[in-house]
């Protein structure tokens, strides 16, 4: 009765289952900023409100740190999207298991039902004419050639018994395993909806206070904190350069690369959004598995996922296609394009675009494809 209801729980999951700005070019050597666009301002000790009043001051942070800070919380988000998306994509395998489980163990109870009904019949059978069934009569019978055809209908008869006696043993022990492996995998799919259901919480606390300290801004603040933004990644991707790491970078992509690339390139534009896959927005793994997908070449989900189970390469053997995982937590990519630039799904409010590929901390290149 415990596995039937386990079974039936299986079934109803199943059911219920089935139930950034405008893109910013940065390319490889981009031109250095304005001095005037250069200078980081400070917070004002006061600022006047609309009509003429002044008003409290907002923050002794500058506007340097508040850019670090609200990075920082993004880069939380980021993190616990990585968390998200792995248990997300779980909970979908789990979930086709437990329909692949529902299934057998409908056809398994057919099975054993029909097996049953052969064997009943072939108890009825053994039991009729004194109960002696017609083969063990034949083997009573005075003519020698009824006698042999008598000693043959037994022995098969004795045959096809035991073979539907062990056909019913082996159905009984694999609806048995069935059931059993439905619980563990119901189990598994609770666990991976927690997990999915901590993760967002974090994502969307993070991405709150974010928000926040954004909106703590003035207008004009929030334009110098983009152009922050853009300054801070130009002197990553400056010193990148610098280094000579671009220097022996001149692989062609594989033909399946070229696919991924023109993928990947023609979604920007599209907003950044958390758990996104697409086709209308994308987190940052969201794009690159996609469009390495939509190249016949399915790979990992997650960008740690991507970070563990690809082929991981040289930065001086890179070629585009090639994915840049990003942070010590590889909590972000990026595919790369060639001439020193990314293409890649930066952080909630922004968009699908291209930057420097050196304009944030590396942690490897992998290859989906060898």
């Amino acid at each position: 009765m415990k596995r039937r209801h386990c079974a039936e729980a299986a079934i109803t999951l199943v059911c219920a289952l089935a139930l950034l700005t405008a893109p910013v070019e940065a390319f490889a050597a981009p031109s250095p900023p304005s001095p005037a666009a250069s200078r980081h301002a400070s917070d004002a000790d006061e600022r006047v409100d609309g009509e003429g009043g002044p008003r409290a001051p907002r923050s002794k942070k500058s506007l340097e740190e508040v850019r670090k800070e609200i990075d920082a919380l993004y880069r939380k988000a980021g993190t616990a999207t990585d968390a998200y998306n792995l248990a997300a994509e779980r909970t979908k395998k789990q979930s086709k298991e437990i329909v692949r489980l529902a299934r057998a163990i409908v056809a398994g109870r057919a099975e054993i039902a029909e097996l049953k009904s052969q064997a009943g019949a072939q108890a009825r059978e053994q039991y009729r004419s004194g109960g002696l069934p017609p083969g063990a009569q034949l083997m009573l019978s005075d003519d020698p050639q009824l006698f042999l055809d008598g000693v043959n209908r037994v022995r098969e008869g004795q045959q096809a018994a035991r073979g539907v006696l062990g056909e019913l043993t082996r159905a009984q022990e694999n609806l048995e395993t069935y059931s059993k492996d439905a619980s563990t995998h119901w189990k598994k799919l609770e666990a991976n909806r927690l997990k999915q259901a901590e993760a967002k919480k974090k994502i969307e606390k993070q991405i709150a206070a974010a928000k926040k300290l954004e909106s703590q801004l003035e207008k004009e603040e929030r334009a110098r904190l983009l152009k922050l933004e853009q300054e801070a990644a130009y002197r990553m991707q400056t010193a990148w350069l610098s280094s000579g790491a671009l220097k022996d970078i001149n692989r062609e992509a594989s033909a399946s690369g070229k696919k991924a690339v023109a993928f990947a390139t023609s979604q920007i534009g599209k907003p950044y959004v958390w758990g996104a896959e697409g086709p209308d927005s994308y987190d940052c793994s969201g794009l690159t598995s996609q469009a390495w997908a939509a190249a016949g070449r399915p790979i990992p989900r997650t960008s740690q996922e991507q970070w563990r189970l690809l082929q991981r390469i040289a930065i001086k053997d890179m070629r585009p296609g090639d994915l840049i995982i990003y942070h010590d937590d590889a909590s972000h990519v990026g595919m790369y394009i060639g001439d020193g630039a990314i293409v890649h799904a930066p952080r909630p409010g922004r968009h699908v675009t291209l930057a420097g590929a050196g304009s944030m901390r590396i942690l490897g290149v992998v290859r989906p494809d060898k």
